[in-house]
C-alpha cells in the first residue's frame, strides 16, 4: 500500500542504528506538531542496569507536558486516536516483547506475522499525526545466533511494511536525518 508525500504528513518512520540519533530526530518531529502522547514499548527488566539508564535518559529528555504511556500494545493504543501527535519508541523493543511472547525465538520465521500485521493495519488506519521509531539493522554483519538473525530478518520486513504505510520515512546515521520517502 503507496501514500503519497503531502506537505503535512501524517505517518512518518524514522529508522536508524543504535545511537544514530533516530530517537531524538523523532521527539523533535513530534515536538513541532503540538501536544504529544509518547507511547514507550519497551518492557523493562529491573536486572538490566544499562537498559534502565537508557530507559532514565529518554524520560529525561522527554518534555514534562507530554503524555506517556508505556504499553507493549501499540495498536491497542493507535485505536485511541488523540488530538496531537502520537509517538511510538520503538518498534524494535515492541518486536523482541511479542517474540519474547510468543516463545518464537526458536520458532520459524514469521511466527510475530499476525503481531506485525495487526501492527501495520493499525499505522495504516490511523488518522492523526504519528511518528515511529524502528531500528535499522542487517547493515552487513550476519549475526552469529539463530535469535540476531530471527530479528534481524522479522525487523528488516516489518520496517519495510511500515514504510510502505508512512508518508515519509527517513534513516538517521550520526545524527543526521536523510529522507528516503
Amino acid at each position: 500500500m503507496s501514500h503519497s508525500v503531502s506537505s503535512e504528513p501524517r505517518r512518518t518512520l524514522v529508522l536508524g542504528g543504535a545511537r544514530s540519533g533516530k530517537s531524538t530526530y523523532a521527539e523533535d518531529l513530534a515536538k513541532a506538531a503540538g501536544p504529544v502522547r509518547y507511547l514507550a514499548t519497551s518492557i523493562p527488566d529491573p536486572a538490566d542496569h544499562d537498559f534502565a539508564a537508557r530507559i532514565a535518559t529518554h524520560r529525561e529528555r522527554r518534555p514534562a507536558d507530554w503524555a506517556v504511556i508505556e504499553s507493549a500494545d501499540p495498536a491497542a493504543v493507535l485505536g485511541e486516536p488523540v488530538d496531537g501527535t502520537t509517538l511510538i519508541d520503538d518498534i524494535g523493543t515492541w518486536l523482541t516483547a511479542r517474540i519474547d511472547a510468543r516463545d518464537a525465538w526458536e520458532s520459524p520465521r514469521g511466527t510475530v506475522t499476525p503481531d506485525a500485521d495487526a501492527l501495520v493495519a493499525a499505522v495504516t488506519a490511523y488518522s492523526r499525526r504519528l511518528v515511529i521509531v524502528s531500528p535499522e539493522v542487517g547493515m552487513g554483519i550476519i549475526p552469529a545466533t539463530r535469535s540476531g538473525r530471527l530479528f534481524r530478518d522479522e525487523i528488516g520486513t516489518l520496517n519495510q511494511r511500515l514504510a510502505q504505510a508512512c508518508d515519509e520515512a527517513f534513516l538517521v546515521v550520526a545524527g543526521l536525518p536523510l529522507r528516503l520517502k
